[in-house]
């Protein structure tokens, strides 16, 4: 019988929220994960804690990826803790709500740094090794890289950036073997949503959704697990995005039912 080979797993921004939700799931499916942190250690650690507890392997490194270096050297930790690399998973980020007015040079700089950047560089410094086990890159986006909401001209840009270097890498590196997807997560409310709202219960966001709630890490995190698998091996350079119909939803429509408008009178039949 042929063993079993674990994957080894570097989840980037995996001490809290999403990040931690992936980082917890590819351990319990017995995968080798290196997570990282870059202000939170003691959740990173309870994370590592616990896929050791399921009989994994977990080891957590600090980052700062503010300065790509820091972001280049998380790499090449992943890769001497864990002998290689099978899948990268960037999901570190920092969310900005700001009027464009009110930006300054110095947010725009540490947003795109943190979350177009690092990542970018985090696969270049990975990409030997991603070769080498005909790899897969997952990144981070959001329904924000896709759709339009106040305040955000600037985490909205570096969420449409993903996509789009997403799309351009998959094409440079299908052929070297390496998967590179992406995921835009809808509502998924996590620790700093709580601490920003200053409440327990954001159960309300479900009234905006579709499907009538929001979602949670772990609906991240199995679609992860999904595109880093063999079952996913036809899929290249897509953005899967996870939002409860979030996108598929046109707002405005709701005004035309208020004004009574039914289109097509004397042209389809019935009407």
């Amino acid at each position: 019988m042929k063993k079993e080979v674990k994957q080894r797993v570097l989840v980037t921004g995996s001490e809290t929220g999403i990040g931690r939700g992936i980082a917890l799931e590819y351990g319990k499916n017995g995968a080798f994960v290196t997570l990282h942190y870059a202000h939170d250690e003691s959740g990173a650690q309870s994370a590592v804690k616990e896929i050791q507890s399921l009989g994994g392997e977990a080891k957590a490194f600090e980052a700062d990826f503010r300065n790509v270096e820091e972001a280049r050297q998380l790499a090449l930790d992943a890769v001497s803790f864990m002998g290689g690399i099978d899948v990268l998973v960037n999901n570190a980020g920092i969310t900005m709500t700001n009027e464009f007015e009110n930006t300054s040079e110095e947010q725009f700089d540490v947003l795109y740094n943190v979350n177009v950047k690092a990542p970018y560089f985090i696969i270049q410094t990975l990409l030997p090794e991603l070769i080498r086990s005909k790899g897969s890159v997952i990144n981070l986006s959001s329904i924000h890289g896709l759709s339009g909401n106040k305040g955000h001209s600037v985490y909205a840009g570096t969420k449409g950036s993903i996509i789009a270097f997403t799309r351009e890498l998959s094409i440079e590196l299908a052929p070297k073997g390496v998967r590179v997807n992406a995921i835009a997560p809808g509502a998924i409310p996590v620790e700093n949503h709580y601490k920003a709202a200053g409440t327990d219960d954001l159960s309300s966001i479900g009234n905006l959704i579709p499907c009538g709630y929001a979602g949670r890490p772990e609906d991240i995190a199995k679609v992860a697990i999904f595109l880093s698998s063999e079952a996913a091996r036809y899929i290249i350079g897509q953005t899967i995005v996870v939002d409860g119909g979030t996108t598929s939803w046109m707002p405005f429509s709701e005004d035309f039912k208020e004004i009574g408008l039914r289109l097509g009178k004397g042209y389809v039949p019935g009407l």
